[in-house]
């Protein structure tokens, strides 16, 4: 029996056997200390939108799909376990090229002029053969002929969220997140879509069809409409950049998020959104005073998985 030494819940050691389950395992690093306590919390925060029936905001970057967290997010997207998505525009393209080529395994420590006159492409230890690109291209060119058309025939551009979930319902792959969002109708918002190949790919359209175009600001009204609709709000930000400012930006229109999980090996010292602590947004408003908030250091590619296995099973 563990003895306390004040009124603070004591430390407690795992007691894990063949038999133990993901959920349970989260369930005993709360109390586990240092960031499997965070990483515990965090499962407890995120039980509790759900109990309470948030509305779930999941952000993270590009790097996460290259990664196998593609086919975790579309789980979850599949079984309707978040209201919306925020991202960069790469992952929406690497989540189409993954229905077209394999990414590879490969080396931190890789010789990338190497890799550069192999048509290989490196992103940490994952490996994107330059051919996805041009699968990519292969997919995009039709596309944006079918989207020119139906913004001539609309007499408008289309909001980054239309295009994307039009994107979606071209896709035939079950392990792709733009897939299910598109086949369950939730919205993927993507606050810079001219960004990566697929604005590159972009580039090289408007040479044919100039008048094509996004229209940027037309991801705020829905994505608005949802805060503002829901009667709590929470979100599950992974790593940082613009997707991560745009969720909580826009809880500002509702005096912050009830409930805000960070996960990110950013560092806050260089004042840098993507290293923020989840209070320096209470400072701003974008997450309330009262809200339940943790952010767990570590790399998401280790801590999600066990974050949306708990997700599941509920």
């Amino acid at each position: 029996m563990t003895k306390k030494s004040g009124s603070a819940p004591a430390i407690r050691g795992f007691s894990l056997s063949a038999s133990t389950s993901v959920r349970e395992l989260a369930a005993q690093m709360k109390d586990a200390g240092l960031q499997a306590g965070q990483l515990g919390q965090a499962a407890e925060i995120i039980h509790e939108m759900q109990k309470e029936k948030a509305a779930i905001i999941l952000t993270f970057t590009t790097n996460l799909v290259s990664s196998g967290l593609r086919e975790v997010i579309a789980e979850l997207v599949k079984r309707r376990k978040v209201s919306a998505i925020i991202t960069a525009i790469g992952s929406v393209e690497e989540d189409v090229m993954k229905t077209q080529v394999d990414f590879e395994q490969g080396s931190f420590d890789a010789d990338d002029w190497q890799l550069r006159e192999q048509g290989r492409n490196r992103v940490g230890n994952i490996i994107i053969p330059t051919a996805a690109y041009e699968k990519l291209e292969k997919v995009l060119m039709p596309f944006f002929e079918k989207e020119y058309e139906k913004q001539q025939k609309l007499g408008r551009m289309l909001a980054p969220n239309e295009i994307i979930r039009d994107l979606g319902l071209e896709l035939k792959d079950e392990h792709s997140f733009v897939y299910w969002a598109a086949k369950n109708n939730i919205p993927v918002f993507c606050p810079a879509p001219t960004d990566g190949a697929f604005g590159l790919q972009l580039y090289f359209f408007k040479q044919k069809r100039p008048a094509f175009g996004i229209d940027v600001s037309g991801d705020l009204k829905p994505l608005g409409q949802l805060v503002l609709d829901a009667n709590k709000t929470g979100g599950i930000i992974l790593g940082g950049g613009v997707a991560k400012h745009h969720a909580i930006g826009e809880n500002l229109l509702r005096e912050g998020f009830d409930y805000a999980v960070y996960v990110s090996t950013g560092t806050p010292y260089d004042g840098s959104l993507s290293g923020a602590r989840v209070n320096e947004a209470v400072s701003w408003g974008k997450v309330s005073a009262k809200a339940k908030i943790v952010h767990v250091e570590a790399d998401a590619s280790i801590a999600f998985p066990i974050l949306a296995a708990g997700m599941l099973g509920e």
